[in-house]
């Protein structure tokens, strides 16, 4: 008996297989999405899925990145708004904002190698919702293409970005997933509010 699939079939076949570009020597995938006025890019193998912006249950006394909290299939997701995160003002939801499920936290790879190789627990990983002002497309990031996040003249903390990439001769910082989504830090921003 076939069993009804859970995320949309389209966005699976759209979507660029990022294993086979890194065997082919062609860098990795990227999805390029807006935060405020500016554009971004996370690695595809982050992403889980990408939502319409449903049902927030609001926490309270926490810091204005967290917007609250959705439930994704029985789960309980937290949702960061990304452009508060990163130091703005918070997001206004509009028409083309969406959640983007993103899992972080340790390497997975290494997390199944670790398993095997000792009774330590592999790191944690992380599952949550970025809430950002659109998602624009997956492209692929050549390996040549990338570059080291400047000292200067980048709108985000150079702490927050892994290093920048160029899609059709825009340069676009990609975003350092496990610096925004520091365990440690986000529990004592939360902690302070």
């Amino acid at each position: 008996m076939n069993t009804p699939q859970t995320s949309p079939p389209a966005k699976a076949a759209s979507h660029p297989d990022p294993a086979a570009l890194r065997e082919a020597g062609r860098g990795s995938a990227l999805l390029r999405m807006a935060v405020g006025d500016e554009a971004v890019a996370v690695a595809i193998d982050d992403v889980r899925e990408i939502l319409e912006v449903g049902r927030l249950t609001a926490l309270p006394r926490t810091p204005d990145f967290v917007r609250g909290v959705m439930n994704l299939r029985g789960a309980v997701v937290p949702v960061i708004d990304l452009v508060a995160r990163l130091g703005r003002t918070p997001a206004q939801i509009g028409r083309r904002s969406c959640v983007v499920v993103v899992e972080t936290g340790g390497d997975r790879a290494a997390d199944a190698e670790a398993a095997d190789d000792a009774d330590d627990s592999p790191a944690e990983s992380l599952v949550v919702g970025l809430l950002v002002d659109a998602v624009y497309e997956v492209f692929d990031a050549p390996a040549g293409e990338h570059e080291p996040v400047p000292p200067l003249g980048t709108s985000i903390d150079a702490s927050f970005l892994q290093g920048m990439s160029r899609v059709r001769n825009e340069v676009i910082g990609v975003l350092a997933l496990d610096r925004v989504l520091a365990q440690d830090e986000l529990t004592a921003l939360i902690g302070h509010a």
